[in-house]
């Protein structure tokens, strides 16, 4: 578990297309195209560009009543809204789940975010309890079926929480990497989020590092 190595997956889109630097050489298929022959540009084997897997964002965003205090749930809105549009310019695929109250519920996707995302963020409110639990259960449903929609496919779950809830399920199975934000303010802090990152083999980060980073 780490605070400090995130990184964003690199783009599968015209973003990435703009960061390669060249075609890569093949050298023990030229060199055997050369033969005795003096090397010329004909006998230059070209590696194929490794076909784009793509990614899938899966965000776990805690909306219970102690994610109100100090505007945690307002700061958390905002990061989601330039993480959706960092995918969309990547086209990566996202999917959200809001959890409190007593309910766990999907709000979006998985889909490539195409909108202005803060137009379906905004009505997102907080409140009541923290049903952590069905939130992961609801992610791990979600995150086994796009394993059968595209086997290939990188899967990311994001969750952004101050960590006040109790239990700790178990990590999903169909999971590449583990992101957890931690948004804890009080006074008296927990440590749940990096006891649950260190738990998944997940990173634990800030909002701030994660803003830094990414």
């Amino acid at each position: 578990m780490s605070r400090s190595g995130f990184r964003w997956p690199a783009g599968n889109g015209a973003t990435a297309a703009r960061g390669q630097s060249g075609a890569r050489i093949e050298w023990p298929r030229t060199l055997a195209a050369k033969g005795p022959q003096r090397l010329r540009a004909e006998h230059l084997r070209v590696a194929r560009a490794a076909q784009p897997r793509g990614v899938l964002h899966c965000f776990v965003l805690d909306c219970s009543a102690s994610m109100l205090a100090g505007a945690q749930l307002a700061l958390a809105k905002g990061l989601l809204a330039a993480l959706f549009g960092r995918a969309r310019a990547d086209r990566h695929e996202i999917a959200l789940i809001c959890f409190g109250g007593v309910s766990a519920d999907l709000r979006f996707g998985p889909a490539i975010p195409r909108g202005w995302s803060e137009r379906w963020l905004q009505p997102i409110g907080g409140g009541g309890g923290t049903p952590f639990i069905p939130a992961i259960e609801r992610a791990t449903q979600l995150l086994a079926h796009a394993a059968t929609r595209k086997p290939a496919q990188e899967r990311w779950l994001w969750v952004l929480s101050d960590g006040r809830s109790g239990g700790t399920p178990a990590r999903p199975d169909k999971v590449d990497r583990v992101v957890v934000v931690d948004f804890e303010s009080h006074a008296v802090p927990l440590n749940r989020c990096e006891q649950l990152a260190q738990t998944w083999g997940g990173e634990c980060v800030t909002p701030a590092q994660l803003i830094a980073r990414s």
